[in-house]
């Protein structure tokens, strides 16, 4: 029996404007077991990234419930969260902006021992060993020790990150598009390191990202979301081979076959997006969709298990019936 680490339900991330309030992330549920990766995928804007920081309670959510190895997340004080976060942690997309230029290499990755004091009566020793440990765990040269973030290329930046997040010795990472800045080839090699620590680590995994690809290569469930929602979640298999949902038969259909005279049948979409600020209470996806009919204006759909483990937001998805 899977050990159930992460248990997220309905939550909420509401930021008021001006001209109203902007719906980023809106009733957003779904559970991780220990050791897998949930890969959540969608458009820019879609509310992934918010998701994922409301989480770690980076971004303070405006309701809903985090259970995390048994605790809500969201209940708890400053100096609890302080101490969970030694179990939670985060590496962000840019691997550029996300380092302090003003610290060398050896500084960024040990910051985090310092500060949370995982390594209590420490000396400066010990957690200059700890620092080149993990440096070795990451794949970065010592001859970088005392190099800048300036001096490296995207891919070894984001290696210090790596590096950084498990400092902590954590066992939940979110993964907020850490390839998406980097070059192919650099991607390649800073997934199979992910995946590297995953299997010698015992490492759980959200991954965001906007590349199906990669996303079907590296996560055991994919749950797509468009304007703040999560529309579907399946197994990838599953997913890649019977879409439900228009959204992610129409984002599938956008996959390159890398194959010379491939013919694939592209889903175009027309329409204009659906604003998220005070959206109507109807399927969001309807002012784009294929199969629109009169019950997209009936309410937002439910996500509903239309098959094992195979979850859609549909009003025209109907759940299979099983033999008696």
């Amino acid at each position: 029996m899977a050990e159930k680490i992460l248990e997220v339900k309905n939550l909420k991330k509401y930021f008021k404007t001006g001209a109203g309030t902007v719906h980023a992330v809106d009733g957003v549920s779904f559970t991780i077991d220990k050791g897998e990766t949930l890969g959540i995928v969608g458009e820019s804007g879609c509310g992934k990234s918010t998701a994922g920081r409301c989480i770690l309670r980076l971004i303070e959510p405006t309701s809903g419930e985090v259970i995390f190895n048994g605790r809500n997340i969201l209940k708890l004080n400053r100096r609890e969260l302080k101490k969970a976060r030694n179990d939670m942690q985060i590496i962000f997309q840019d691997p550029y902006s996300s380092l302090n230029p003003r610290k060398t290499v050896q500084e960024i990755i040990a910051e985090p021992i310092k500060f949370s004091k995982i390594m209590p009566g420490a000396s400066k020793a010990d957690i200059e060993k700890r620092t080149r440990e993990l440096m070795d765990t990451v794949g970065l040269a010592e001859r970088l020790y005392n190099a800048y973030p300036h001096e490296l290329d995207g891919g070894r930046r984001q290696r210090i990150g790596i590096a950084r997040a498990l400092a902590m010795e954590p066992k939940f990472i979110v993964c907020d598009e850490p390839v998406s800045a980097l070059d192919v080839s650099i991607q390649a090699q800073i997934l199979n390191l992910l995946k590297k620590l995953q299997r010698d680590k015992d490492l759980t995994y959200i991954f965001i990202t906007h590349d199906l690809s990669v996303v079907n290569h590296f996560s055991e469930n994919i749950m797509v979301m468009y304007l703040g929602q999560a529309v579907e979640k399946a197994p990838a298999e599953e997913l890649f081979a019977n879409p439900l949902h228009p959204y992610t038969k129409a984002l599938l259909s956008a996959i390159l076959v890398p194959k010379v005279g491939a013919n694939k049948a592209r889903v175009q979409l027309r329409g204009e997006i659906t604003s998220p600020v005070d959206p109507p209470d109807e399927c969001r996806f309807a002012k784009r969709c294929n199969y629109y009919c009169s019950d997209c204006d009936k309410g937002t759909p439910p996500l509903i298990e239309v098959s094992p483990n195979h979850f859609v937001a549909c009003h025209r998805v109907a759940p299979q019936k099983t033999a008696d």
